[in-house]
């Protein structure tokens, strides 16, 4: 469409960080993805005594996803009926980046539309999810290996909103959001992360929110679906490494991942969109399984898989 091809195109400063999202490209896709090989969310079991809330990352996409239905929008829906109730949501967005980490304390929380090029009707949606400045209290005095800051002018970016506009509408969830912190290391986030898991013990839903594969610059657009699924090569072998790791729980090499290879190169070229994963993959616990879901590419440089973490 042309709000996602004006979107592709522009040059845009987020958080610091300066993003090209130069013009469709020439490469066509080498390989496609087989639509046909789904795996479903398992529903909750009600009869769990298991007090831990599960853990997701979810691949967020274009912002586009919040207001037009998708195979992904309604994958984001099915997942939140299949979860018990949160009593809040900490989630760490791709899209807040502060030289050290700081978690949202306000009562009411803005909604953050951090992007251009895109229909009014995006920039007029709102998500007024309130804060909870308790929850941002705890997360604080619980992470102990770095100090975190309270957080009282950020908000809710659509890293984090266009995802809960789906999963709860209602916006009757309180939302804080943990920022990622430039200065750390990607295996000291995930030592945070790591720190963070009592939290899942006192009903907090901890969402993380970024995409495996996410290169701009290699974008191709097919028409005017940019949910149209399909991968250039690099992309697809790309996410099969990265699955793999996930599976198998090689999580110091998924840490590592500058020494994986030209394919995750290609689909990690700025850090911002991978760290998220690694923070979920941080609150797994020995006993519990990860299930995929959403497990597509787009646009041929990005994925949206998503994981769901729970016994």
């Amino acid at each position: 469409s042309t709000s996602l091809r004006s979107w592709v195109s522009e040059v845009r400063i987020l958080s610091g960080t300066l993003y090209f999202f130069p013009p469709t490209c020439l490469i066509r896709p080498l390989r496609v993805m087989n639509m046909s090989q789904k795996t479903a969310v398992p529903a909750h079991k009600e009869s769990s005594s298991d007090d831990r809330m599960p853990v997701l990352f979810v691949g967020h996409g274009s912002p586009m996803n919040a207001i037009e239905e998708s195979v992904f929008s309604r994958g984001w829906r099915e997942v939140a009926r299949s979860l018990p109730k949160p009593k809040a949501i900490l989630c760490i967005s791709a899209h807040w980046e502060t030289r050290d980490p700081r978690v949202t304390a306000m009562d009411s929380p803005p909604t953050i539309h951090d992007f251009g090029g895109f229909p009014e009707a995006l920039y007029a949606m709102s998500y007024p999810a309130p804060g909870n400045p308790d929850l941002a209290a705890e997360t604080k005095r619980i992470v102990r290996r770095v100090p975190i800051g309270l957080d009282r002018e950020w908000g809710l970016d659509h890293g984090c909103w266009s995802v809960l506009s789906r999963m709860y509408p209602q916006a009757e969830v309180p939302v804080v959001q943990l920022s990622l912190a430039r200065r750390l290391s990607p295996r000291e986030q995930y030592a945070l992360a790591a720190a963070l898991t009592p939290l899942r013990r006192q009903g907090v839903l901890i969402l993380a929110s970024g995409n495996i594969v996410h290169n701009l610059g290699r974008v191709v657009l097919r028409g005017d679906d940019f949910n149209e699924p399909f991968g250039l090569d690099w992309a697809l072998a790309a996410s099969d490494k990265i699955k793999t790791l996930i599976r198998e729980d090689r999580h110091e090499e998924l840490m590592d991942y500058g020494r994986l290879g030209r394919d995750v190169a290609l689909a990690v070229p700025t850090p911002e969109h991978y760290l998220p994963l690694l923070y979920a993959l941080a609150l797994k616990e020995e006993d519990e399984q990860v299930t995929f879901f959403n497990d597509q590419p787009v646009a041929g440089s990005l994925t949206m898989t998503s994981l769901l973490i729970r016994s």
